[in-house]
């Protein structure tokens, strides 16, 4: 981002200030953000901007009696490693890491991710974002049986008379939400945080700095803007069609694909380090060093989120989430990831690190973040 840009930003300006930025900066570095299918409902730039000023980030939630073992609940939730049968469903899907569509027996087709530390990674992060009440996709521990799919649907994407098991996989469900989107691009980069306006009606800077900073505690390696969402939570901003009706109400900030997390950050995004590797995070401090409030998140090529100063609004607002943490919880966050079947060093033929290894490192991490103090 150019010092231009930075200053624009800084001083909030227009909307003009934000599409420079958009189509100057960040996108210059991510050019995966830009969107390949068109959106059904666009919004201007303009539209977006005020959208996104009065967005929220977090909902209001009772950390202490969170179920993550179980996960999110509702129409379309799967129990934790359920053993699902689907159909293949041809189509297209974005993105570098092996996945497939599949249609469940009630006709609704979900998205299988397989073959990668995001099959781990997309589930601890998701449960410990909905635990604290921040908003993620939710996403369910599955052995998924496919009708119709190759070995390697994501590399051989036709459809086939055969039968594959995938296990471990992750199957996905969309959080709830209508997506805002402008004609080109999709999704939010992590400095229009700061576009947030709380006088507008927009999350707090605790709210928005504590988001940040759970990010670097799960080391969201590749934070380009499409891996996360823009959504409206208003349930009359679409008609029966799926056509927009109107302003949204209840604009809403979310992360979108968090499978490159509780690894370490690293400019390729490479999967054996910044996917579940436990060697690389419990290593990985949170702050920069031992004086700032800086935290330690290297960008990676795609990415948007690099060594974000947090506020002491911000540290303060996450730790009182994290410790609320039962030890429990957090137990049965590691457990349900089926953490102990991938090694501790991935690519090595290291063994795994135990559930309570995990256990442990998450609270010397949240230790670093309770025990720090940020100044004024």
């Amino acid at each position: 981002m150019t010092n231009r840009n930075q200053r624009l930003i800084r001083g909030r300006g227009t909307a003009l200030a934000l599409i420079l930025f958009l189509f100057s900066g960040v996108f210059a570095v991510a050019p995966e953000a830009r969107s390949k299918k068109a959106p059904k409902n666009p919004v201007s730039e303009e539209e977006r901007f005020a959208m996104i000023q009065r967005a929220q980030v977090w909902n209001p939630v009772t950390v202490s009696e969170m179920d993550v073992r179980l996960g999110p609940q509702g129409k379309g939730a799967f129990e934790p490693n359920a053993r699902v049968e689907c159909d293949y469903v041809e189509g297209e899907l974005d993105g570098a890491n092996p996945k497939f569509d599949c249609r469940l027996s009630d006709g609704s087709v979900v998205k299988v991710k397989y073959g990668t530390g995001e099959v781990f990674g997309e589930v601890l992060s998701t449960r410990l974002l909905w635990a604290l009440g921040f908003g993620a996709d939710h996403m369910y521990p599955a052995a998924v049986t496919c009708r119709g799919c190759t070995a390697d649907p994501w590399k051989h994407r036709q459809p086939v008379a055969e039968t594959h098991l995938f296990d471990p996989a992750a199957i996905e469900r969309k959080a709830s939400g209508h997506a805002i989107e402008v004609k080109k691009l999709k999704g939010w980069a992590w400095p229009e945080l700061k576009m947030l306006d709380h006088s507008r009606g927009g999350a707090p800077i605790e709210q928005r700095d504590a988001l940040t900073l759970l990010a670097v505690f799960i080391q969201h390696s590749d934070s380009k803007p499409e891996q996360q969402r823009l959504v409206c939570l208003s349930r009359d901003y679409v008609d029966e069609e799926g056509n927009r009706t109107g302003e949204c109400a209840k604009p809403f900030m979310l992360l979108n694909d968090v499978g490159q997390t509780f690894g370490k950050a690293n400019y390729l995004n490479r999967d054996v380090l910044s996917s579940v590797n436990f060697d690389g995070w419990s290593k990985t401090r949170v702050w920069e060093d031992e004086k700032s409030c800086v935290g330690h998140m290297s960008m990676s090529r795609t990415g948007t989120l690099d060594r974000p100063r947090i506020s002491e609004a911000g540290r303060a607002f996450l730790a009182g989430l994290l410790t609320q943490m039962t030890d429990r919880q957090i137990h049965d966050l590691f457990e349900v990831a089926r953490v102990e079947l991938r090694s501790r060093k991935p690519g090595s033929k290291e063994a795994p690190a135990s559930v309570d290894e995990w256990v442990a490192a998450f609270k010397e991490k949240r230790d670093e973040i309770a025990n720090r103090r940020c100044g004024a």
